[in-house]
């Protein structure tokens, strides 16, 4: 088995007061870099990720594909990228204790994505709304109906072979960022697998407080994704 370089990216909104907790348990014999990318934060997100050791990268433009973009441009256009890049949540919904088993796979299966299924795994009490849990439902039958790949779940921690992910040339800057990262992954041909991960329950705050209106708009920007990449099947 081939040892792999892994990275981790994080995007980051007002996680000050998480961030802490999620850094100091990244496996630093797994991951090489940690990259935080600080998505508009009004509190001291950038300074508690330096202070933790990660490397900051700022991205004004609000949501959570542009953070994404950002830290892949900066990783991918590095001296030495990594092999694999590994995608977490900065509200301590995700247990980086998890990480080795998100890239097990790829360098033992050969495999281009793993995502960690929060449906297949684990999910705290609280964790997940139902509104949430929903459309997460509805999402990945529609993906089934027009691409005929089963997934669970659509959730942010994983782990995806860094040529890959280029090659998938990702442009959603907001919420539709992994629904297209799994859609166009299907039309690639890329080999993948989910494995049961545990959904701890978030930290709330102003910066992780949801309306409905704000979950609907995110229901309906993940179901258009599907929609508009089955055009081009």
């Amino acid at each position: 088995m081939t040892r792999l370089v892994v990275d981790l990216l994080i995007p980051a909104f007002n996680e000050a007061s998480t961030l802490p907790g999620v850094l100091s348990g990244i496996p630093r014999g797994v991951v090489r870099h940690v990259y935080v990318v600080d998505n508009g934060s009004e509190d001291d997100t950038a300074r508690t990720a330096a202070a933790y050791g990660a490397i900051v990268l700022s991205e004004p433009k609000r949501g959570y594909g542009a953070a994404c973009r950002c830290g892949l441009a900066h990783v991918a256009a590095g001296e030495d990228p990594p092999d694999v890049l590994v995608f977490m949540h900065a509200d301590g919904s995700d247990d980086p204790e998890a990480i080795p088993a998100l890239v097990r796979p790829i360098e033992q299966q050969r495999l281009d994505l793993v995502i960690g299924s929060r449906k297949l795994g684990k999910t705290d009490p609280g964790s997940v709304r139902l509104a949430d849990r929903l459309s997460r439902k509805f999402a990945v039958a529609l993906i089934h109906a027009i691409y005929g790949q089963r997934y669970t779940d659509l959730g942010g921690f994983r782990a995806i072979r860094l040529p890959a992910l280029v090659a998938l040339a990702m442009v959603d800057d907001g919420p539709g960022w992994n629904v297209e990262m799994q859609v166009k992954a299907v039309k690639a041909a890329l080999r993948v697998a989910e494995i049961p991960v545990r959904f701890r329950r978030r930290a709330l705050g102003p910066s992780r407080t949801h309306t409905l209106s704000e979950s609907a708009l995110s229901s309906s920007k993940m179901l258009y994704t599907i929609l508009r990449h089955s055009t081009s099947r």
